[in-house]
């Protein structure tokens, strides 16, 4: 797992509806060919923001191959998750964003450090800023430009995805929505997705329930116990009479 890890590859402005069409092709039946051809169709004449201006081949291959290694070829570790998650968007179509955010987290950690960081932030204060969150990213990727580069793609996705709006400060940014979960095998996906997104593999329950990273959500109270009989690649381990890590198999 550790180059998944390491890596910062987000080198595009990912656009929700680009997700939901890989998601929707594989629904569909169709193989990895035919969406990779579909989704170079698809995105010639999108840009990042959305305009039907002609796009550079470069830049949309780097899309298609991000939207590939998020849900049609995924890392060996997170197939299980991704079918996991084809089988919720059938039946809880309604709870895509939150589906969605998990595979983008469990392929690219980097999407959930980015937003761990940006919801650390929030939580003290009510819009943050370019700056802060790119200091915090370089404290844990190190001083490097593409660090903010890739960080800029990240944010301005969540912005495209509708959790975070423009501030009338320039460069600053507010949450936009609050979505609660009800559905706990969703939010059993999203625990998972944070265990894929961890580099060991394990976390304290009520970190999980809380984490930062999923500022968008409000996930609902579970067991341990619960977490680990409705998914058979977590396993949990008591400390205590309360404390409760979840870890990988």
């Amino acid at each position: 797992m550790g180059t998944r890890h390491d890596a910062i590859g987000i080198k595009q402005v990912i656009r929700f509806q680009w997700m939901q069409k890989t998601a929707n092709l594989l629904l569909f039946g169709l193989d990895e060919k035919q969406i990779r051809l579909e989704l170079h169709d698809l995105l010639s004449v999108k840009q990042g923001s959305g305009s039907s201006d002609e796009r550079g081949a470069t830049s949309r291959s780097q899309a298609v191959n991000i939207l590939m290694k998020i849900w049609v070829s995924p890392a060996p570790e997170l197939v299980a998750l991704r079918d996991e998650a084809l089988a919720l968007l059938r039946k809880y179509s309604s709870d895509n964003l939150s589906i969605h955010w998990s595979l983008i987290s469990a392929a690219y950690p980097f999407w959930f450090n980015v937003a761990r960081q940006i919801g650390r932030l929030l939580n003290l204060q009510d819009q943050v800023s370019q700056s802060q969150i790119f200091n915090r990213l370089k404290e844990q990727y190190g001083d490097r430009e593409t660090v903010a580069r890739y960080g800029r793609n990240t944010v301005r996705s969540m912005v495209a995805w509708g959790v975070l709006k423009d501030s009338e400060n320039r460069g600053c940014y507010q949450k936009s929505v609050h979505v609660n979960l009800t559905d706990l095998k969703v939010s059993i996906l999203m625990i998972e997705a944070a265990l894929q997104a961890t580099p060991d593999g394990k976390v304290m329950l009520g970190l999980l329930l809380n984490n930062p990273a999923f500022f968008p959500f409000h996930l609902p109270v579970m067991t341990g116990d619960y977490v680990s009989q409705l998914n058979n690649r977590i396993e949990v381990i008591r400390y205590g009479l309360d404390d409760e890590l979840l870890k990988l198999r």
